[in-house]
């Protein structure tokens, strides 16, 4: 089970092991794998399965999952706090495709660009040009990210480091290029469904309504004329 302090045993070796995302086949951030499912993910991370959040279920099954840095005591003999306040894991099919991971601004506090940089560049090499935002490609998540101001990865998968404009945190995503785009397509395939079944959907809700309303009426009539005294 993931707890705050293995989070920061694990950052200490994504920082200073540039060895960690090539010495285990596919794409890595820290011990989670691209492509992972979702209970090994959970157990990992130390979330319960339950907490998964289901985006989508046709045609094809989206979920998050969201890990929070826990509460943990202060003071001169307590563990070093991890730098990450939380992560949501993306799965489409029960494939890990996206971690969006989010800095803790108390400790990264002082840190420039270009100190997250070095950091970063130390698990997955030289980044590449930094990345330009565009509209056309961006998704939702990636739209409300903030600036892009670096990136790595190839043509398998892309790590882009993002700063908030309003409140100037860090912020790193970790796609599956290749699972990133069947999610995309998935997911405005399921946003089509949803628009056609709308209003057989709330056919369903109006009904729904009028039969709740109908038994509520009907149990109330039952105790009144019990309990009716002329």
């Amino acid at each position: 089970m993931i707890t705050g302090r293995s989070l920061a045993v694990g950052f200490l070796g994504f920082v200073l092991c540039p060895q960690l995302l090539h010495a285990q086949s596919g794409a890595h951030y820290r011990e989670f794998q691209l492509g992972g499912d979702l209970p090994s993910v959970s157990a990992l991370a130390g979330v319960a399965l339950s907490e998964a959040k289901v985006i989508h279920e046709r045609p094809a099954l989206m979920q998050d999952l969201q890990w929070r840095l826990p509460y943990a005591p202060t003071g001169p003999t307590a563990p070093a706090a991890d730098p990450v306040q939380q992560i949501v894991f993306s799965f489409y099919n029960d494939q890990l495709f996206r971690l969006v991971i989010d800095y803790d601004r108390d400790r990264t506090e002082g840190m420039t660009a270009a100190d997250m940089i070095e950091a970063i560049s130390s698990a997955y090499g030289p980044m590449s040009k930094a990345p330009q935002k565009s509209r056309a490609a961006s998704s939702q998540v990636e739209e409300q990210s903030g600036a892009p101001i670096a990136r790595w990865g190839d043509t398998d998968y892309s790590v882009v480091l993002y700063r908030s404009s309003y409140a100037s945190g860090f912020r790193m995503i970790v796609t599956s290029l290749g699972l990133d785009r069947l999610a995309r397509t998935a997911k405005a395939r399921a946003y089509q469904l949803d628009e056609l079944d709308a209003p057989k959907r709330e056919i369903a809700r109006q009904k729904k309504e009028a039969d709740d309303a109908r038994a509520a009426k009907e149990k109330a009539r039952i105790a009144n004329k019990a309990g009716f005294r002329p």
